[in-house]
């Protein structure tokens, strides 16, 4: 049996995590929890779940150290990291280091520190697990694969404004960006995936992921949601991974890999039910944040981080109604072309990247 500590296990990742594993419980034990701030939520995961730490972050709890201290369990084999925002970095970056493996559902920790954390698990020789469905769907389909990728295609469904025009869209209030038309999830992940932010994150995460330039890494529409990447090897052979738009399936993947464990609480996809697939381009010139986050990986260093760091206070003032819906790619793009790059050689420069980020991104919004 192996012990797994969720970091975030109040959030839509986490509580879908706690579900897979209240179903594998002969596989798997909760050893470590860590909330945010729903502390009642996490009073009853502990009750059920007993672990031997638990940890509030927020709300009187224990600080942000509370993330490292569970992802260092000596009991964890397995560390879930479903935090939402760059403060999952240190957990990661800590577990990694202990030769822990890492089911990564915290995809700022990867893009602001993409080159630290994969030093750090081949220093400590952690093991690196997507849990992101695209990423999922490449690492399955790689899996035991002996063939080279020479392409990858991560799949968008669009979101909620994937058919309007860009007054419209501009002008989008919170309760419509949060409408996301296949997929149930956080809030800030949710208005990500309406500007697409949310992909430039996930094109960021797979440059670094599986070792691929940023012009062999393509993104399209696909409002089935079904097909959540495609691997095209050297031959031209392309792989696909499809299931129903659900993460209880790569969180699993990201828990038993390389076995498959048998689940019938899982979706089936019935493909004559379904009765087509289809695809679209992005329309870039409507959801701008896409390419410039694209762009800011390209530029690498400290980019990135200011890209994530922008873009998290830009959602946080549209979610609490201090910025219109077509502000937020606006201003992550003029906090990206004032940043000076610099190389990203520690931690610290990081989270000075990402404090100057912050910071410049509030002064824009006042």
């Amino acid at each position: 049996m192996r012990g797994v500590a969720v970091l975030g296990s109040t959030g839509s990742i986490g509580v879908a995590t706690l579900e897979v594993l209240r179903r594998h419980a002969a596989e798997f034990q909760v050893v470590a929890l860590t909330a945010g701030a729903n502390q009642e939520l996490l009073r009853r995961q502990a009750a059920e779940f007993r672990p031997r730490f638990v940890g509030l972050v927020q709300g009187g709890g224990d600080g942000p150290e509370c993330l490292i201290e569970a992802a260092t369990h000596p009991d964890a084999d397995i560390v879930v990291n479903a935090v939402v925002g760059f403060a999952g970095l240190d957990a990661t970056l800590a577990a990694l280091r202990l030769g822990k493996r890492v089911a990564l559902a915290n995809k700022e920790s990867l893009v602001a520190g993409g080159d630290l954390v994969l030093a750090a698990a081949r220093e400590g020789g952690g093991e690196l697990i997507p849990v992101d469905s695209e990423h999922s769907a490449v690492f399955q389909c790689l899996a035991g694969h002996g063939g080279v990728p020479i392409r990858l295609v991560l799949t968008a469904s669009g979101g909620p404004f994937r058919e309007w025009g860009p007054e419209r869209v501009a002008a989008a209030t919170v309760e419509q960006a949060l409408r996301h038309p296949t997929w149930r999830m956080g809030t800030k992940i949710t208005v990500d995936s309406a500007t697409l932010a949310n992909k430039a994150l996930e094109v960021i995460e797979a440059h670094h992921l599986f070792g691929l330039p940023y012009d062999r890494i393509e993104v399209v529409v696909h409002p089935q949601s079904v097909i959540h990447a495609m691997v095209e090897f050297e031959d031209r052979s392309i792989l696909a991974q499809l299931s129903q738009p659900s993460m209880e399936l790569p969180i699993l993947y990201a828990l038993s890999h390389p076995r498959r464990l048998s689940d019938a609480a899982m979706p089936r996809l019935d493909l004559l039910a379904l009765g087509s697939l289809t695809f679209e381009p992005v329309r870039h010139e409507v959801f701008p944040a896409l390419g410039c986050g694209v762009s800011a990986g390209r530029r690498g260093g400290t980019g990135p981080a200011v890209f994530n760091a922008a873009n998290e206070v830009a959602v946080a003032a549209f979610l609490a109604g201090g910025a219109p819906f077509g502000r937020i790619a606006e201003v992550v793009s003029q906090v990206c072309a004032a940043h000076a790059i610099e190389p990203v050689s520690s931690v610290e420069t990081v989270r000075a990247a990402d404090r100057w980020a912050r910071h410049h991104t509030e002064g824009l919004l006042r």
